[in-house]
């Protein structure tokens, strides 16, 4: 029985592509102290995907990390809007121009209708750069964001 004040949970991802979502955080925070995380909703609430992402940042305590390397991935499925959101450490060593090349790399896996591979790939190149410019310290790093698909409405 349906019952109409009850709201299902979105299926924007299969089982298996949302598990190759989260092992590509979890391979990417591997070699960092740097930390994603996957945000997916329906519709953009701004009109501006990167003022959503921007907000959703800051609700989810992304900024807290000890080096301000937390990097959002942020899709409006329906609007076929996206944006990435990274700290004030993070995007002061890869600067507005990696951001902006990463988005055109998802918009093309996405526009060939692979949201999860778009979205993957995405993030290994965020982990590469988070290796980069914030490697991993066995003796300092933790896990400080939760590593699982956040789902907006």
């Amino acid at each position: 029985m349906d019952l109409p004040f009850i709201k299902k949970k979105k299926h924007f991802f299969t089982v298996d592509q949302e598990k190759r979502i989260v092992e590509a955080v979890r391979d990417a925070e591997r070699r960092t102290s740097g930390e994603v995380r996957v945000f997916v909703e329906s519709h953009c609430k701004f009109m501006d995907p990167i003022d959503r992402a921007t907000e959703i940042f800051f609700n989810l305590k992304m900024e807290k990390t000890d080096d301000r390397n937390a990097v959002l991935v942020y899709i409006a499925i329906k609007d076929r809007q996206l944006a990435l959101f990274g700290d004030e450490g993070i995007h002061r060593k890869v600067g507005t121009a990696f951001w902006a090349k990463e988005v055109e790399l998802m918009i093309a896996k996405f526009n060939g209708d692979d949201y999860a591979e778009g979205i993957s790939s995405c993030i290994r190149d965020i982990g590469d750069s988070l290796h980069e410019h914030f490697p991993y310290d066995k003796d300092t790093d933790k896990n400080e964001l939760p590593d699982d698909i956040v789902f907006g409405k």
